[in-house]
């Protein structure tokens, strides 16, 4: 069974990014979306454990969110806009918040 877990809080603030990375399957997938999307941020350990991890589930990023904080996506991510969040939603059989 696929899980979308979605992160919205800073990695920098508490350790959900490293409790979730720790549950993901290889057919997961993570939505940095809010503050989480600071997880991008070049150098930072976060973005370390992120890469670490590349090629292992699918990552995506809100739009909105990396522009306001004025980041980028990496190559091996995936940028989404809000109806593209309503799909991934739908498309995997579960969706975990991380709140």
């Amino acid at each position: 069974m696929s899980t979308l877990h979605v992160l919205s809080h800073s990695p920098f603030s508490d350790t959900r990014l490293a409790s979730c990375l720790r549950l993901l399957g290889e057919n997961d997938g993570l939505l940095l979306c809010g503050d989480a999307v600071y997880a991008l941020q070049p150098d930072s350990s976060a973005l370390q454990c992120l890469e670490k991890r590349i090629g292992t589930f699918k990552l995506f990023m809100l739009e909105e969110d990396l522009l306001a904080r004025h980041l980028e996506c990496p190559q091996w991510a995936t940028v989404v806009d809000y109806p593209a969040f309503v799909e991934l939603s739908i498309t995997y059989d579960k969706v975990n918040s991380w709140l």
